[in-house]
């Protein structure tokens, strides 16, 4: 992995809003392994750059559970092979193009384990669209085509103790036993982890958080 610059929240707020600037409208994207921050990190620049930025998960593009069960996946959600990879692509194209109407985005119940179609508006006055998720810098088909769409693209690294700790809470706050929790967290996740960590050298920026964020 690419040495890792130490910058703070508000260091990247500042870069944000910069890219908000540079264009009609700008694609951000922040990649990194589970549990890295990058959601919280999202979520933060959004508020902060206000009513003409909106965030655009990946996770939107989970697959359904019943589909996930009919393909035998179940057991490992969150890989790769997991999410609608074409679907995200597509609507990434959209949100590019920068359409004269509304474009809608899924959105991902964490509390349903369910994606919701239809969630998230971005309206055409919207100039920084942010999204996240592991598989933004994937050189796989048809993930390959995310980095093309992106303005700018940030890879979120996290000292893997505190990332694996993050990830037991997580999945023990969404009703795991401890146990299955840290299992979770060891295998699929780390697995994933891995996967990720190999698209680092993909990113304008590597950057660990100098002053930290919430799990």
């Amino acid at each position: 992995m690419p040495a890792a610059q130490m910058l703070s929240v508000e260091e990247l707020v500042e870069r944000a809003r910069a890219l908000a600037e540079a264009g009609p409208r700008q694609l951000l994207g922040i990649a990194g392994a589970p549990g890295a921050g990058k959601s919280t990190l999202a979520q933060r620049i959004v508020a902060e750059v206000g009513p003409s930025a909106r965030l655009v998960p990946m996770d939107g593009f989970h697959l359904a559970q019943v589909e996930l069960h009919r393909l035998g996946r179940t057991g490992r959600k969150g890989a790769a092979d997991t999410f609608d990879a074409n679907g995200f692509v597509s609507l990434l194209r959209r949100l590019h193009r920068l359409e004269p109407t509304s474009v809608y985005a899924p959105a991902f119940r964490r509390d349903l384990e369910e994606p919701i179609a239809g969630a998230i508006e971005v309206p055409p006055e919207v100039r920084l669209v942010v999204t996240e998720g592991n598989y933004l810098l994937l050189t796989e088909t048809p993930w390959d085509e995310v980095r093309s769409l992106l303005h700018e693209a940030w890879f979120l690294d996290l000292d893997a103790e505190l990332r694996v700790r993050r990830l037991t809470a997580r999945h023990e706050a969404y009703g795991r036993t401890p146990a299955e929790a840290r299992a979770w967290a060891l295998g699929s996740d780390e697995t994933n982890a891995t996967l990720v960590a190999g698209t680092a050298g993909r990113a304008d920026l590597v950057v660990r958080l100098a002053d930290g964020l919430p799990g």
